[in-house]
């Protein structure tokens, strides 16, 4: 399979390394100082940029017939209008704000507890998440879903990193050394506490599941989700 990899930092070098040794091809590295020469020869695209890169680079695939798969976070105020953009295109588009198998299923037992703990008010929820000093985005993209998870299967109406009202999951965003990332959702009442923890010990795990979903969407058209490639519908 011919990759292009759209963000050619830490994540696009594990990424990289990853896909030669599942045995693929890599088409096209795309940094800031380079062009898209290249990528209408891929058979799919990996964008692991920046938030700015990120319309620019998953639009490209789209004008040029290559499904994507992005892991970028922090542009999802333009993420309608990409979605728009694929299905005018008739294009292949996966986006998530983490494609690490054991963050997928985290997500799930997150959502199954929040269904749980939704008949019990004396337990308030809050999340903590931690991060490497040079991620630009805060709360990260895995929190956002984390939060997302809950709300949806809840009676919470928001997230926020402020003061939350009673109605609000409380995110505390912190950046630290060089952290992959760890994720913990609890629920505490005045008896106890319940917590569901997530730890990233290295990137391999994000990169994998980027390139075994980039294996999945070869070939297809339409929206999907990190539930569609680990058929956990």
């Amino acid at each position: 399979m011919k990759i292009a990899l759209l963000g050619y930092g830490k994540m696009g070098k594990v990424i990289e390394r990853i896909a030669l040794e599942r045995g693929h091809e890599i088409v096209l590295k795309k940094d800031e100082f380079n062009t898209y020469d290249g990528l209408s020869t891929a058979d799919v695209a990996i964008d692991f940029s920046v938030p700015t890169a990120a319309v620019s680079n998953i639009s490209s695939c789209f004008n040029n017939n290559v499904p994507v798969v992005s892991g970028t976070t922090g542009w999802l105020e333009h993420f309608d209008e990409m979605v728009a953009l694929c299905n005018e295109k008739q294009g292949g588009f996966i986006s998530s704000s983490n494609f690490s198998l054991g963050v997928n299923i985290f997500f799930e037992l997150n959502e199954y507890l929040a269904k749980i703990m939704s008949q019990f008010d004396s337990y308030k929820v809050t999340m903590e998440e931690i991060h490497h000093t040079q991620k630009l985005d805060a709360p990260s993209g895995t929190a956002i879903s984390l939060a997302k998870g809950v709300i949806e299967n809840s009676n919470y109406a928001n997230w926020t990193l402020d003061q939350a009202k009673s109605n609000e999951i409380h995110i505390e965003a912190k950046r630290i050394g060089d952290v992959p990332g760890t994720h913990t959702v609890t629920y505490d009442s005045i008896v106890d506490s319940i917590e569901l923890k997530h730890t990233a010990h290295n990137r391999e795990g994000f990169a994998l599941g980027a390139v075994i979903a980039a294996e999945w969407l070869a070939g297809k058209t339409g929206i999907y989700s990190m539930k569609d490639v680990l058929n956990l519908k």
